[in-house]
């Protein structure tokens, strides 16, 4: 089923492609306060399966339901979890509003993310889409729900670090 594209005007769609930009870039960096700062109080992050989606099936392979357990995750990130050590690098495209209401904006984005190990060898971790709602929280825009769809359930190994 194809999806209409949402009109909305050049300052919205470049402030929503904005957000993205910066998504990618905090994980990249690892400004991981300011990539939560992206997020509303009451709002999800979502890693699940393609193949789920398709099915709907409910199991997720990352499921945070609030900030608070956003923030979680990454306090396990930094300063307990144990997992590859690589940089990172996240690739979105294909950016398409596909709704866009009074409470906000339906967005849907592909995404790649590539790891480099410590011997300098890249590989493609994962791969899949964004299906993200996005809303105005004093004039700035938030991702309300972030769901990475991701085109396989196999991952190469922990996946620790957000999508």
């Amino acid at each position: 089923m194809t999806e209409t594209r949402a009109s909305v005007d050049r300052d919205t769609r470049d402030a929503i492609g904005d957000l993205f930009v910066d998504y990618a870039y905090f994980l990249d960096h690892e400004q991981f306060d300011d990539w939560l700062a992206l997020f509303v109080e009451s709002s999800t992050y979502k890693a699940i399966p393609r193949e789920n989606v398709a099915q709907n099936l409910p199991a997720t392979l990352i499921l945070c339901e609030n900030k608070a357990m956003i923030r979680d995750r990454l306090v396990a990130l930094q300063q307990a979890n144990e997992y590859n050590i690589h940089t990172a690098r996240h690739m979105v495209s294909n950016l398409r509003i596909l709704a866009a209401t009074p409470e906000g904006y339906r967005v849907t984005a592909n995404y790649a993310v590539f790891q480099t190990d410590q011997d300098g060898r890249t590989r493609l971790f994962s791969v899949g889409t964004y299906e993200d709602r996005i809303v105005r929280v004093d004039g700035e825009l938030k991702f309300q729900d972030k769901v990475a769809v991701i085109d396989t359930a196999s991952v190469p190994t922990l996946l620790a670090v957000p999508l």
